[in-house]
């Protein structure tokens, strides 16, 4: 019950609230106590008297009691809906907060549409066992009791008649309890999953589409909503199965009291006043009777929610601000990697040992075959992972003895997959400074060579992009990538600098772009292209984690070695295919020149 207890406390923040939501429910408990009462009067006194006028004064008195009931029921309603709201609300924030402070080591581990169904469906989860379980259970056993000594003062006999199910009716609902608790979680559970199967079938539309996958999708979306169907109406057998056994019980009750009542009414130990008293009281008693099973249903779905829901919140990030730590002011771009070895799951290493030191402003490459370790090297330098052992240095400071935001300021970022949000164009280029103004975001855009684009567009920057940016083209949207951080104007760069799947113009624009954004800036690039090697102050050459050879493209090229065999299968071809290229225009524009005597010679 730890779970259920930490929602409890969430919602005990709320004490005015809960205070006003309790008061209400002894409005309604006293009120509905108060009716029965008036009738039984009634039939005892009134219809025995004749007294018409003692007829409408307790007619008119059993309207007040149930209009005063009504009012209080009414505020017990809102008020358990306004604090299960509060509490939802309070949660998903938390929720939603957590998951911006985690590091990319948990998001590496996590389903997307699983974390999407923690933040919608377990809430919801959540927000009805505050508003059943927590308020409606307490107005359920505080009716119980009421009824129950209202009963026992009138008939003691009777009373124990009614309440001898009780037992039975507990252990049972008990038992349904942790028969649904188990189950809910497997449909919080499936509900995550199937999520997270049709985020990835919309989000890979196209990827499905172009393998005609559309049967596969069908058939994994269909086994988890089988399941979420299968469970859910396992739980829905439970509920059901509770209630009519409750309900069993308290029509079996209702025959033993007409029958028990009856008999004393004849031999005239029990006024038929009395006895309608009673059997009013015991049609009372089966509200809260009834609201067992649906307590129980919110118990143990919110015990579900809460153990999925916490489960998250209580993941610690392995990238967090140390207590001390401090503002990094704008830096000159020193960055120094000092023996840092890294692994992803602590034990096997993907990078071992590694010594850089990258002065202000120099253009460091690395180069190396897919999993060498280039992409986990400049993900320690903004801190997305922590190195495992040695420590990363930028000016002098160590990286994780100041915030993680001052630090991510210093840096900007282009990557290869550039996500862009469904927005306009202009608050894309200025997501990462939102205040920006109008002049900064245009001359970003030039300097990404994307303002003549932009203004040729209808709607200008106020073009609205589709989800990830899918109506631009890849160019267009690494161009808006490397506009976006240049409007940061960081003093670090760290970028992707691959063009293979764009044309040999928008390759063109996006290395014009690429020289302006590295001016200046200490830049760190993962090598595709031979224009960016050649112009690197220093290579840095990876093999299975490790630098295997550093240096300029002249002095490698000429030692044999791992870089020599990269460049003679991926930059040489390029630089045959710049030459040929070359060649062939020069060959164009001799032969479209007129032949002239001077051509010929004397």
């Amino acid at each position: 019950m730890h779970v259920l207890w930490r929602i409890v406390k969430r919602a005990s923040k709320y004490k005015l609230e809960l205070t006003f939501a309790y008061t209400t429910i002894l409005g309604v408990t006293a009120a509905s106590m108060l009716i029965p009462r008036f009738l039984g009067t009634t039939i005892d006194e009134v219809l025995s008297s004749g007294s018409q006028r003692e007829l409408l004064m307790l007619g008119l008195a059993v309207l007040a009691a149930n209009a005063l009931r009504g009012a209080f029921a009414y505020w017990q309603q809102y008020l358990g809906e306004t604090i299960g709201q509060k509490v939802a609300y309070d949660l998903r924030n938390e929720f939603y907060d957590h998951l911006q402070r985690m590091s990319f080591g948990f998001h590496d581990k996590q389903q997307t549409g699983n974390l999407m169904s923690k933040a919608t469906t377990d809430m919801e989860g959540i927000r009805m066992f505050v508003q059943m379980g927590l308020i409606r259970a307490a107005f359920t056993v505080l009716l119980f009791l009421g009824v129950g000594t209202a009963m026992v003062l009138l008939d003691w006999q009777l009373a124990l008649i009614s309440l001898l199910f009780t037992p039975v009716i507990a252990w049972r609902s008990g038992q349904t309890m942790v028969q649904m608790r188990r189950v809910w979680l497997l449909v919080q559970t499936e509900l995550g999953l199937m999520t997270t199967a049709l985020q990835e079938n919309l989000s890979g539309q196209r990827v499905v589409k172009a393998f005609a996958a559309e049967k596969h999708e069908q058939s994994r979306f269909y086994y988890h909503a089988d399941n979420v169907s299968r469970y859910s109406y396992h739980a829905a057998i439970y509920q059901a199965s509770n209630s009519s056994l409750v309900t069993f019980f308290y029509v079996s009750i209702t025959v033993l009291i007409l029958w028990a009542g009856g008999r004393q009414v004849i031999e005239g130990t029990l006024s038929h006043g009395e006895l309608a008293q009673f059997i009013f009281y015991l049609g009372i008693l089966t509200q809260p009777v009834r609201m067992i099973a649906w307590v129980v249903n919110s118990f143990s779905r919110g015990y579900g929610s809460g153990q999925r829901l916490f489960a998250t919140l209580d993941a610690v990030s392995p990238v967090q601000n140390m207590p001390d730590a401090v503002d990094l002011l704008r830096v000159k771009g020193h960055v120094q990697f000092e023996s840092v070895s890294f692994a992803y799951d602590g034990t096997t290493p993907v990078l071992s040992n590694i010594d850089i030191d990258a002065k202000p402003s120099k253009v460091i490459a690395l180069v190396g075959a897919p999993g060498s370790g280039k992409s986990t090297l400049v993900h320690l330098i903004p801190r997305f992972y922590d190195a495992t052992s040695g420590t990363v240095r930028i000016d002098g400071h160590d990286v994780r003895d100041v915030t993680t935001d001052s630090l991510r300021r210093n840096i900007g970022i282009v990557q290869q997959d550039v996500f862009l949000f469904t927005s306009n164009i202009r608050d894309n280029i200025a997501y990462g400074k939102i205040n920006a103004s109008e002049d900064e975001i245009i001359n970003a855009s030039k300097i990404a060579q994307l303002h003549d684009f932009i203004k040729a567009m209808p709607d200008g920057y106020n073009t609205w992009v589709g989800e990830r940016g899918t109506t631009l083209s890849g160019g267009q949207r690494q161009r808006l990538a490397i506009a976006r951080t240049v409007l940061l104007d960081p003093p670090i760069l760290i970028l992707d600098d691959s063009t293979a799947s764009v044309d040999t113009e928008t390759e063109h624009h996006i290395r014009e772009a690429l020289q302006h954004v590295m001016k200046g800036r200490t830049t760190f690039v993962i090598a595709h292209r031979l224009s960016t090697v050649l112009s690197a102050d220093l290579i840095l050459v990876f093999n299975n984690g490790e630098i295997v050879q550093r240096g300029t493209h002249q002095e490698l090229i000429e030692l044999p070695g791992h870089y020599q065999d990269i460049y003679n299968l991926q930059f040489r071809p390029e630089m045959t295919d710049v030459t040929n290229s070359q060649l062939g225009s020069t060959a164009n524009k001799l032969a479209n020149e007129p032949i002239t005597e001077k051509d010929h010679g004397p």
